[in-house]
């Protein structure tokens, strides 16, 4: 039986036509004689219709026993449904499928869950049995969106003279940026290859190269730790032109960003996107991607803070610090406990504490603050933030970094608890990044972005003594508050990119050995060049309105980087590792017992055994030996139940307690060592050490 049509795209017009359907059993409703199926493919529903006086018998009792999610083709005639079983919510709402004959294809077992309900499914469970999950209409439709926005994103690049070129998975390892993933060489035992966290090195060959105008929907790779919009391998559009300077870059991306989002969103954006240099985002809003969804701009109040006689205000200017305020109009009336929730979240971020004034609208200056503030200074303080009566502001005062990220995550925050996000898309791109940024973990600077972006030529002379001035031409493109992606202009020059690498650190054997490649190429003639890459995962999830990479991604990872499907990573057998050279110290062997996958593909917690017997015996159960397997798969499935809590993020959730008064509640200094005889004194039968109960029997009412 081989399918004519596709089950959402029937339309009225093959009304009488003979057809053969096929796909899933959605959902099932015998009602008492004639039996309805919802069968579905990736285009739709379909409704089918099992009557015994137009379908064949066996084709019947087909229907009246087939599972949700089996896969059956169904041969009949298409009609139009009675006016009261119309459905207007789908597509083939008014049409159906008489069916004549059917046949099933592939019988579907048990159901871990029904992919119908999917939203009412633990996460862990949706990664386990992906396959079922992405049957989805959710994961159907983000998947099929996802390959239009590459599809729009190809098409523009085509027509504006890009080629496409794939560059090497396996490649060097260059530090400088996240950790890699490395890929041991069997041939050349004890060298490892890394898998690339971007192209970067490689367009800039390409570049070298004389190919102008680069492109490549390219897959990369970098160790760090996972959040919602962060997994181990991800895909990012990753391009590179010749002969330009920033502005044509910034051109052709907004150029590029219009027209996926007229072509894909049907949102026109007439006006040009706004731009802020990365010193105004700062003072502003207190990050490099802001969300311009919603206003609440951060004001500088330093100098006006430094009449007051408040101790923290004057410590922290003393000590070069600054003082800088969010004003929320209309919340004089916030009440102390969403203060005290705004002030635990500020000490959270980092701050010593959080001091506030409510502009009551009665004209009443509700706070501390007036014990420190002439009244003079106060209204010239209120006159300088913005604010009017019925306002309440907020203030910082420390470093200025430590300011930014706390009235940073504080705008996010009331945005959070006021609903001040409005449902739009708002780009803004971000320019004039610093150069580089003081590591005090490692003691010295690193790049801010990455090694090979070009500073500002005015710039270049700080390189060697002032570094933290120096500002370079790099770039971020931002989407209601998430960084899509970065880009830079690229030093060609091989005596600038060694001064680059000297202020990083490296010394001249390290940059030979690690870069020497490129820096060759840059002595052969390299053309003025610069480039970009965003997330192409992440800028579908903004689009959906999803808030994981994981929605978008046909088979992601956890939060720990492990894939629950497969069982990925896992040990592989030591021939493997003899090929290879490689040993396993005993101490990543433990490690990787805890948490770790087997071999076999069982759930990576289960690879220590348990000793049921051990806990009957404590217990003073009695158990068969099918009951102790029994009793050993629940343990396990408690043990990766909380595993698997553990992996929840709950990075942007706030902290709750739920604490219980108890009184009256003492406790003897005798510990209470009873005997198993005095533990048994009032069972009604005991035998062995354990004790019987009866069993309930439930009998039918007459």
């Amino acid at each position: 039986m081989r399918r004519t049509d596709y089950c959402g795209l029937m339309t009225e017009e093959d009304i009488g036509r003979e057809v053969t359907a096929a796909g899933w059993v959605a959902n099932k409703r015998d009602m008492g004689g004639v039996v309805f199926i919802d069968l579905v493919d990736h285009t739709g529903v379909l409704q089918i219709v099992f009557n015994p006086q137009n379908t064949v018998k066996d084709a019947f009792m087909l229907s009246e026993t087939v599972r949700n999610q089996s896969v059956i083709a169904v041969k009949g005639l298409m009609r139009l449904r009675d006016e009261e079983t119309i459905n207007p919510k789908i597509n083939t709402g008014t049409i159906e499928l008489q069916a004549e004959t059917a046949k099933l294809l592939s019988a579907a077992g048990h159901l871990p869950f029904n992919p119908v309900d999917d939203q009412l499914v633990r996460e862990d469970l949706r990664l386990q049995y992906r396959f079922l999950d992405l049957r989805s209409e959710r994961m159907q439709r983000n998947l099929r969106f996802r390959h239009r926005i590459a599809r729009a994103v190809r098409n523009f690049m085509d027509a504006d003279g890009f080629i496409e070129v794939e560059t090497p998975m396996l490649t060097k390892s260059t530090p400088e940026g996240a950790r890699d993933y490395l890929v041991p060489s069997r041939v050349h035992q004890g060298s490892f290859y890394a898998l690339p966290q971007s192209p970067q090195i490689f367009k800039q060959l390409l570049m070298a190269g004389g190919v102008d105008k680069y492109y490549q929907i390219a897959r990369c790779f970098r160790d760090e730790d996972l959040r919602a919009d962060r997994q181990p391998e991800f895909t990012q559009l990753d391009l590179e032109m010749a002969f330009v300077d920033q502005e044509d870059v910034l051109v052709l991306l907004e150029r590029l960003f219009k027209y996926i989002m007229r072509e894909e969103m049907g949102i026109d954006f007439h006006d040009p996107f706004p731009r802020l240099t990365w010193q105004e985002a700062m003072d502003k809003y207190g990050t490099d991607k802001p969300d311009l969804r919603f206003d609440l701009p951060i004001c500088e109040l330093t100098d006006v803070a430094a009449e007051s006689n408040f101790s923290i205000f004057k410590k922290s200017i003393e000590q070069g610090g600054v003082v800088r305020a969010l004003v929320v109009p209309g919340q004089a009336d916030f009440t102390r406990s969403t203060i005290d929730e705004l002030t635990e979240f500020a000490i959270e971020q980092g701050a010593g504490g959080m001091a506030w004034i409510a502009w009551r609208p009665d004209g009443e200056i509700y706070s501390i603050l007036t014990k420190y503030f002439s009244e003079e200074s106060m209204q010239k303080l209120l006159q300088q933030a913005g604010a009017k009566p019925g306002d309440f502001i907020l203030f910082s005062a420390d470093k200025e970094p430590v300011v930014c990220r706390v009235l940073g995550a504080m705008r996010n925050k009331l945005a959070d608890l006021l609903d001040l996000r409005d449902q739009s898309f708002r780009f803004l791109i971000v320019t004039d990044f610093p150069m580089f940024e003081y590591s005090e973990t490692e003691k010295r600077y690193i790049s801010q972005h990455h090694p090979f972006t070009m500073p500002y030529p005015e710039d270049i002379n700080k390189l060697e003594g002032k570094p933290e001035q120096v500002r370079s031409q790099a770039y971020d493109f931002v989407l209601n508050g998430v960084e899509l992606g970065s880009g830079s202009i690229r030093v060609h020059d091989s005596k600038i990119q060694r001064q680059i690498f000297t202020t990083l650190g490296l010394t001249d054997e390290e940059t030979d050995h690690r870069f020497g490649f490129i820096l060759s190429a840059f002595a052969y003639g390299t053309p003025p060049h610069g480039g970009f890459a965003f997330g192409l995962d992440r800028l579908v999830m903004i689009l959906l309105g999803e808030d994981s990479l994981r929605e978008v991604i046909a088979f992601p990872k956890t939060k720990d980087a492990s894939d629950p499907l497969t069982g990925a990573p896992d040990i592989v057998d030591q021939e493997q590792l003899d090929e290879l050279g490689l040993a396993i110290t005993a101490d990543a062997f433990v490690a990787g017992a805890q948490t770790g996958v087997s071999a076999s593909g069982q759930n990576k917690y289960r690879t220590a055994d348990i000793n049921v017997e051990r806990i009957a015996e404590i217990a003073r159960l009695s158990f068969d030996k099918a009951e102790m397997a029994e009793m050993k798969d629940n343990l396990h499935s408690i043990i990766d139940w909380a595993h698997q809590l553990e992996e929840i993020d709950t990075e942007d959730l706030p902290p709750t307690e739920n604490v219980y008064p108890l009184e009256n509640v003492f406790q003897s200094e005798e510990p209470l060592r009873p005997t198993p005889q005095e533990l048994l004194a009032n069972a009604p039968v005991s035998r062995d050490g354990c004790f019987f109960v009866p069993e309930v029997i439930a009998q039918e009412e007459d």
